[in-house]
């Protein structure tokens, strides 16, 4: 079978819940999905959730929204995924709940679907055995470019498999704590890059860097750096860095210049993290994005 989709993510979808009683459908592989079938590049969500209240409002919130539910999966035994949010001057501080549906993504139940285009994944449903082998039929049957967006949230990632991943990587996002975790040293951050990007035959990193912004090396042997405006509006910044991935994604997937990609990218974190939560249900917010970009 082969899929016509250009867009394969695979990994968790959770609810965050918010210290003031709130919760948001979220989880970063779902919340890239979410953007990215806003934006007209339906995607495969490959992932699985809970025979429970909040599993059937995944359902219906994905029908909503108009994504594809083929590959999503219905466990019997584990619940949906849950995050408690704590926010510690305005930063976002993650308790992650484990043995959750996600962590059981069956690889029987996926079927042996070739595949083309970009298969993204994280490395937080990869903690558990099950879900790291679903990862690996996938990645057998995908014939196409390989997406990394690390996400180290200790306890749940362990350095032998996530350096295995990055391997097969063609482009990896990570933050700057990340690359200087995964590097094993602290030098200067292009230096670092260089030799991350040597080290995994990378053909693009990209590195935020928070209010600064970020920076991206390739095979092109050069830097492109980009900063958010001084005048964005920051409510909350939970799924800034989903936000800046999904807009990667759009620019790799329709062949934007790298610096057009990531000044779009940036505007779109911007522009995220001005409303509450992850997503946005909303699509008069990405309309104005994608009229900006024809």
């Amino acid at each position: 079978m082969n899929t016509k989709r250009h867009m394969h993510i695979f990994g968790e979808v959770l609810f965050d819940h918010f210290p003031d009683g709130s919760r948001v459908l979220g989880g970063a592989p779902f919340n890239v999905a979410w953007h990215l079938q806003a934006f007209g590049l339906p995607p495969r969500f490959i992932s699985r959730i809970g025979d429970d209240e909040s599993g059937r409002e995944i359902v219906a919130l994905m029908d909503g929204w108009g994504m594809s539910r083929d590959a999503l999966q219905t466990d019997s035994e584990h619940p949906t995924g849950c995050v408690r949010v704590l926010l510690s001057d305005g930063e976002p501080h993650y308790d992650i709940v484990d043995n959750s549906a996600y962590d059981f993504i069956n690889a029987e139940s996926l079927g042996q679907q070739d595949s083309q285009g970009i298969l993204y994944h994280g490395s937080l449903a990869l903690r558990n055995p099950v879900s790291r082998a679903a990862l690996q039929a996938v990645k057998a049957h995908h014939r196409g470019k390989i997406f990394v967006d690390v996400n180290l949230r200790p306890p749940w990632w362990e350095r032998k498999m996530l350096v295995s991943l990055l391997r097969d990587a063609d482009w990896v996002k990570l933050n700057e704590a990340e690359l200087i975790e995964l590097s094993q040293e602290q030098s200067d951050l292009e230096s670092m890059m260089q030799r991350f990007c040597e080290r995994f035959e990378l053909e693009t990193l990209v590195v935020t860097r928070g209010e600064k912004g970020a920076i991206a090396y390739g095979r092109q042997r050069h830097f492109v750096a980009v900063e958010p405006r001084v005048s964005t509006e920051v409510v909350d910044t939970v799924g800034a860095g989903d936000a800046f991935a999904a807009l990667l994604l759009v620019g790799l997937d329709r062949q934007w210049p790298l610096e057009v990609t990531l000044e779009r990218a940036q505007a779109f974190a911007s522009g995220l993290v001005g409303r509450r939560g992850a997503t946005v249900a909303d699509r008069a917010f990405y309309r104005a994005f994608s009229e900006l970009w024809t």
